[in-house]
């Protein structure tokens, strides 16, 4: 009887914390279908340990889905696979301020696609480092023992982590919140399908460049003028959905990101309050070359 009510007050236990172990997971691995997966792992590891002696039962199930996460992370990096896949992520489920799942320009905002793009560029003992600690706040003696390090060694692979994620800017701080005040509403303008928003924000002899393969048929890779630039961004207005700004090689730039999958990238020159020049990137090999970092400048 006491290993029956032992085991009722685990799965009960679980379940109140299965949102935030799926939250964990998900920010680790990146694909909610993993996430499941690693969620349910858990359980049958934790189901069938001794917790008896356990105090904190959220932050042992955390240090078990962390150590089933990695372990995924480490196959997949075997197998050169990346999976960062947020189809499905119910982040109401996990998010006190999360709107419904279906409305992926919220959830972008949320999760931050441009932290998972960013994440997906780790290590897998660096991710699951940093996740664990700078999202999480589990403490390094336990993450330690999840990567097979010592705590030092640990905290280590969370700084480097934490200065790849947050990156460093190519221009003054205040350099940098300008450009975030430009492409911030270069981005809104194109998620809203406003052409007098577009106008106002680019530069009359405007030039953008794009990889060809990113480009219909009889599209050139190099269009110059606003109305022109700015009627060609209308067409892509359904990806702005999954657009977010992100610093690209030092300066304020968009990261495309349907599903949290790098789609393309996008560089800007920014003259005072307007944007004179775009680089659209997405041939893999050359956004493998990017040097990409969350943007922690918030416009104001």
């Amino acid at each position: 009887m006491g290993d029956m009510a032992q085991s009722a007050e685990l799965a009960g236990e679980f379940e109140r914390s299965r949102g935030h172990l799926r939250a964990v997971a998900f920010r680790v691995l990146g694909s909610a279908a993993d996430a499941d997966d690693a969620v349910q792992e858990a359980w049958l590891r934790a189901s069938s340990a001794d917790a008896s002696n356990v105090v904190n039962v959220t932050g042992w199930l955390t240090t078990i889905v962390g150590r089933i996460s990695l372990d995924m992370l480490r196959r997949r990096q075997r197998r050169n696979e990346d999976f960062t896949d947020m189809t499905g992520f119910d982040l109401a489920a996990t998010e006190s301020d999360a709107a419904g799942p279906d409305d992926q320009a919220i959830m972008a905002d949320s999760v931050g696609l441009a932290l998972m793009v960013v994440l997906d560029r780790l290590g897998p003992a660096e991710r699951v480092a940093f996740v664990l600690h700078d999202l999480f706040a589990v403490p390094f003696d336990e993450i330690a023992e999840i990567v097979g390090r010592t705590s030092a060694a640990a905290k280590k692979l969370a700084s480097r982590a934490r200065r790849r994620v947050h990156g460093k800017a190519a221009v003054p701080t205040a350099d940098l919140a300008r450009q975030r005040q430009v492409v911030d509403a270069f981005l809104a303008a194109s998620r809203a399908g406003d052409l007098g928003a577009l106008l106002a924000v680019l530069a009359p002899e405007v030039v953008r460049r794009a990889d060809p393969a990113l480009l219909p048929a009889g599209v050139p890779g190099e269009v110059h003028g606003a109305r022109r630039v700015a009627e060609q961004a209308l067409t892509a207005a359904g990806l702005a959905r999954f657009a977010q700004p992100a610093l690209v090689n030092g300066a304020i730039g968009i990261l495309v990101a349907p599903r949290g999958r790098l789609l393309r990238a996008m560089e800007f020159t920014i003259d005072g309050d307007r944007i004179t020049a775009i680089n659209i990137i997405g041939e893999p090999a050359r956004l493998r070359r990017l040097d990409l970092a969350t943007a922690d400048i918030k416009s104001s």
